[in-house]
């Protein structure tokens, strides 16, 4: 037969194709599934770059982003955990596993000759159940703000106690809360700004009012400033050479030298007069500030900071209400950053500079200490996740409670679903309600228990009317979500259980796969 597709390309049909991305999305599953739930363990990722740099993390996100992977079902499962991330910021890992769950049922579904396109009706059907049986079962306390605060709190534990910062939840929930409720309902995490100090413990950490940017105030310069008026800009400060490359000034005598010289200087200085002339009394300059222009800044009074990182000076200038500046000639046009107090101040061994009283009320700075670089990567990632899900939170105010219970709460009205469905797709529904209890499964797999026991004990609870059961893995048997307070955000686990649906779903229809034959290099001979 002739070939159609060039030499090098590998075309793998039916059964071929969709074992092998079956199996790649399971793989994938199995690679993060022991990470879930509150005793899952962490992985340590190492890159083969330079400096071989180390993460020992278990948000599922992480480590997918980490993984180079040649099969294309895999990447499907990556991409998922990647939203989940930039959309709510918690399930990562879940919304993998129960991809891969419901792609296992899928599997043997398809082994007793169903077609995948039934399955995927079915799984439809079930995804649109599982979410109503949720909706039924919603708590909203947004009215109640004593309430609201509370489920914000046991929220953020929840989500924190699967992480590193587990030992210390009821510190870092407040932290998170506090952080998020200063936010006013914007989901902008921009104007929290995390700090990240080693040394100290992890309890050792602070919520900061206010803006901390990490560098020190230079030699000579004030190092208080009341009623501060900010000029950010991004120019410049080093003494205005010929920048021209490999331009050449010859000279007769040593005396026109010190003319360039002076010439340059005058430059310079009217340029810091210009700059002088906007009536600021701090200076916040993302580039080099030479000798010089910082001494004649120093002279007027004026708080000069050179080498801001550009996420430093981006953020100061959001919350201070400032523009990044870069020319001078007309002081009227540029917005100033305005705060009520510039102080040094020490955190460890280093000396920062604080702002207080800045014009975005809701900015603030959370630092964190801890042992190495690692943890504090760590306790970032982990903080991070309980931030996004609390400002989620705070718009779509819905709670469930965890731990559990809402997969039982969905895999019951699924079962139900089932039996009323008549034809082949009742199967695909009942796999659906199988692949949700898999999960409660791997949460009591982690923490060493007996799962088929307290699955079974679990589901018989649950046929009781408005039972609060889930898995408690500290006393190892079941709990009482209500009184342990577990509880997470209703749309972290509609974001899930939709999102894993429409994976298992895509990859479902694949029947062929088709990888490109490499480019060659042509012989430039």
């Amino acid at each position: 037969m002739e070939r159609v597709l060039k030499d090098d390309a590998i075309q793998e049909k039916g059964e071929r194709a969709r074992m092998a991305s079956f199996v790649g999305a399971m793989a994938i599953a199995d690679l993060v599934k022991t990470t879930l739930g509150p005793k899952g363990m962490d992985k340590i990722l190492q890159s083969t770059g330079r400096g071989r740099s180390v993460t020992v993390t278990n948000d599922g996100a992480t480590i997918l982003k980490s993984l180079h992977i040649d099969n294309p079902a895999a990447k499907v499962l990556v991409d998922i955990s990647k939203v989940q991330d930039d959309e709510v910021g918690d399930g990562t890992t879940s919304v993998v596993v129960l991809a891969g769950e419901l792609l296992r049922e899928a599997e043997k579904l398809v082994n007793m000759k169903i077609h995948p396109m039934t399955i995927i009706a079915g799984y439809r059907m079930a995804a649109e159940c599982a979410r109503n049986a949720l909706l039924k079962r919603t708590m909203d306390n947004k009215d109640n703000t004593d309430k609201f605060r509370s489920d914000l709190m046991n929220i953020a534990m929840t989500t924190l106690s699967s992480k590193i910062l587990s030992q210390d939840k009821e510190y870092f929930a407040e932290l998170a809360v506090d952080a998020v409720l200063r936010l006013k309902g914007s989901t902008n995490l921009e104007s929290i700004q995390i700090l990240k100090k080693p040394g100290g413990s992890l309890k050792d950490s602070f919520l900061d009012e206010g803006f901390i940017l990490d560098k020190k105030i230079g030699l000579g310069q004030p190092k208080r400033i009341e009623n501060a008026n900010i000029l950010v800009a991004n120019t410049a400060m080093d003494t205005d050479k010929v920048k021209i490359y490999g331009a050449r000034v010859r000279v007769d005598s040593m005396a026109k030298v010190a003319d360039i010289e002076a010439a340059e200087k005058q430059k310079m200085r009217e340029k810091v007069e210009k700059i002088i002339g906007h009536g600021i009394n701090c200076f916040v300059n993302r580039q080099l500030i030479y000798n010089f222009p910082e001494e004649l800044f120093a002279d007027a009074g004026i708080l000069a900071v050179e080498h801001a990182d550009f996420e430093g000076i981006e953020r100061l200038a959001l919350v201070t209400g400032g523009d990044i500046a870069s020319t001078f000639d007309n002081p009227e046009s540029v917005k100033l950053g305005h705060c009520k107090l510039i102080e040094e101040i020490m955190i460890g061994e280093d000396r920062l500079i604080h702002f207080s009283g800045v014009a975005m009320g809701q900015a603030c700075t959370i630092v964190l200490r801890g042992a190495s670089e690692h943890v504090l990567d760590e306790a970032e990632r982990s903080l991070h996740d309980a931030l996004c899900v609390l400002s989620q939170t705070v718009t779509d105010t819905r709670v469930i409670y965890g731990g559990g219970w809402p997969e039982m709460v969905m895999s019951k009205e699924v079962d139900e679903l089932a039996r009323k469905t008549p034809g082949k797709k009742s199967h695909a529904i009942d796999a659906f309600s199988r692949a949700l209890q898999a999960i409660p499964t791997i949460i009591a797999d982690n923490a060493g228990l007996d799962s088929a026991e307290l699955i079974s004990q679990l589901r018989a609870e649950h046929h009781k009317v408005n039972s609060t059961a889930g898995i408690d893995v500290i006393s190892g048997g079941l709990g009482d979500m209500q009184k342990r307070g577990i509880c997470e955000a209703f749309k972290v686990k509609q974001a899930i259980v939709l999102s894993a649906t429409e994976a298992a779903e895509m990859i479902l229809r694949v029947d062929e796969i088709i990888t490109c034959a490499p480019r060659r290099r042509e012989d430039r001979m």
